[in-house]
């Protein structure tokens, strides 16, 4: 009996949060209604974790965030890594406000994926690896049922898969 399997987890393509970053930063420069504001965006830190924007205020940290979310979807990345969770902090007359990426499964999130996959598709199983969910089963019909179930759930956090085989 051959098993195959693949793995659920929560994280980012970081070549496409690079391309986001860059075309974000590039639409800044050319709006009209940021010139002459610190509208800005840089990166969290060198491991490029998150984002930092920078604006005159909460509406223009809003309006940089909703440029962000528009080019994630137009490269088919999922929002849900922002984490805008943190509040801004106002000084010199800048708003900043900080938006790391989620990344990796917590347990509960593991639990919540684990215990639909045992519910719908008793075939095949399901283990909780550190911050991924290992899925395997004998036929690949069933595993890509599976994906579709897990695709169609609205979890609050990104989900990929990868490595399949």
């Amino acid at each position: 009996m051959t098993q195959f399997s693949f793995d659920a987890v929560s994280d980012y393509d970081k070549a496409e949060m690079n391309n986001v970053f860059d075309q974000v930063k590039r639409e800044i420069q050319s709006r009209y209604d940021f010139k002459g504001t610190p509208a800005e965006l840089e990166w969290l830190n060198n491991e490029k974790t998150g984002l930092k924007v920078i604006g005159s205020g909460e509406w223009q940290i809003d309006a940089i965030l909703d440029i962000i979310r528009k080019k994630l979807a137009a490269r088919s990345q999922s929002q849900k890594v922002l984490d805008i969770t943190k509040e801004a902090v106002v000084a010199n007359l800048k708003t900043t406000k900080e938006v790391p990426f989620r990344q990796g499964l917590n347990q509960d999130n593991a639990k919540k994926i684990t215990a639909l996959i045992r519910d719908n598709y008793p075939k095949v199983k399901s283990q909780i690896q550190g911050d991924a969910v290992r899925v395997t089963g004998t036929s690949k019909d069933d595993l890509q049922a599976v994906m579709q179930l897990l695709r169609q759930q609205d979890f609050d956090f990104a989900l990929s898969f990868i490595n399949y085989r």
